[in-house]
């Protein structure tokens, strides 16, 4: 009885013992049985991160109860809460899910329509030449005694001096694309998170995204995406979101 006892205590003093000191984690990240290279780890609770190597491994230390996040920008993130098993074992995989592919731009092409390409130059042209005139249908006993060609041609001259002056002062603007906050979460976050992390119902969920989509720090998070910063606020809004419903059952 007594070498039971002191097996158990010896047990749980071991287990005690993983759950309170910080041990090295060795682990694999992989998505359809490749490795993946420069995927980030980031232990949410302890702050700290390290990449996967060209072998999809990586080491990072850890304790139980610890959250891994693991983020790469073509696959959904994927999280993980640290038990003692994970440490005592200390070979974690991880299969990551890749995102849906979408189509930035469709482009329909008329079989009927021929293209035709001008160079800068010809366009530049073109607009030169506009106040010209253009030959057009003859009306008998009419003579149009057009301009002198010998003569300079101040009004091409003076475009000329315009479209100069305006190349100059034009400076490329970097091109935003502006992600909307519902397709940023839908694109990053993993459809698990939803109902395992914040316990919400299949059909709460489209509600959920809404109500946090009227909040202004989500237009502040699609313009800089953090996998940080996102998690932290669906958190808090999970929590508004639970208070509201109670608010309104009762």
């Amino acid at each position: 009885m007594r070498v039971k006892l002191l097996t158990t205590i010896s047990f749980f003093t071991y287990q005690l013992s993983i759950s309170q000191t910080e041990k090295v984690l060795h682990g694999k990240v992989i998505s359809n049985n490749s490795p993946l290279n420069k995927v980030e780890v980031i232990n949410k609770t302890a702050q700290t991160s390290t990449r996967t190597n060209e072998r999809g491994e990586f080491s990072i230390l850890v304790k139980a109860k610890d959250s891994l996040l693991f983020f790469s920008k073509d696959y959904l993130f994927a999280r993980l809460k640290i038990t003692a098993k994970e440490i005592e074992t200390n070979n974690l995989i991880i299969d990551m899910i890749p995102k849906a592919e979408e189509l930035n731009e469709v482009v329909i092409l008329d079989k009927k329509t021929t293209s035709i390409k001008l160079s800068k130059e010809e366009i530049l042209q073109i607009k030169l030449n506009s106040h010209k005139p253009k030959p057009g249908l003859k009306i008998e006993g009419y003579h149009d005694f057009g301009p002198n060609p010998y003569a300079p041609d101040f009004v091409y001259l003076g475009k000329q001096i315009y479209y100069l002056l305006k190349k100059e002062d034009e400076k490329p603007k970097p091109k935003i694309k502006k992600i909307e906050f519902v397709q940023l979460i839908r694109n990053t976050i993993n459809p698990d998170f939803f109902d395992k992390d914040l316990k919400l119902k299949p059909e709460e969920k489209e509600l959920f995204l809404q109500f946090c989509d009227a909040d202004s720090q989500s237009k502040i998070i699609s313009e800089n995406p953090n996998i940080l910063s996102i998690t932290d606020f669906l958190n808090a809004k999970n929590e508004e979101f639970k208070k509201l419903k109670t608010e309104i059952k009762n």
